[in-house]
């Protein structure tokens, strides 16, 4: 069987681990074991987090939503209904900039959301 020389390949893993430690401290940085242990653990830790990311806005436009709508006078899961009921569709990541940007705008919603209402609700 032939000879392999695997230096180059493996230099070239190393390199890439390295580069993707750049920044890091002390060993973390400079040493490849370390280095990938490290890097390992910082991109699982990113995977996990852009789904995270995701669950924290829509948690955080729901309460800006609920807050502004209790300033209108009505709670979020009756405004929600009101706007499904009146055939708004806008996604809570609107809504809420619209409660944030311009409380006018909101206000309205929230009134023409309301006048669709039945009498009972």
């Amino acid at each position: 069987m032939t000879r392999v020389k695997r230096g180059v390949t493996a230099h070239a893993r190393h390199k890439k681990t390295l580069t993707l430690a750049k920044g890091y401290f002390h060993g973390r940085r400079k040493l490849h074991k370390t280095a990938n242990e490290t890097v390992m653990k910082a991109l699982s830790y990113a995977y996990r987090h852009r789904r995270t990311r995701k669950r924290d806005f829509h948690r955080l436009w729901i309460m800006r939503i609920n807050a502004a709508a209790r300033l209108e006078g009505i709670s979020y899961s009756q405004l929600m209904f009101a706007l499904k009921t009146a055939g708004i569709e806008m996604d809570r990541k609107v809504l809420a900039d619209l409660a944030v940007q311009d409380a006018d705008g909101f206000k309205a919603i929230v009134s023409q959301a309301r006048a669709a209402l039945p009498a009972s609700a």
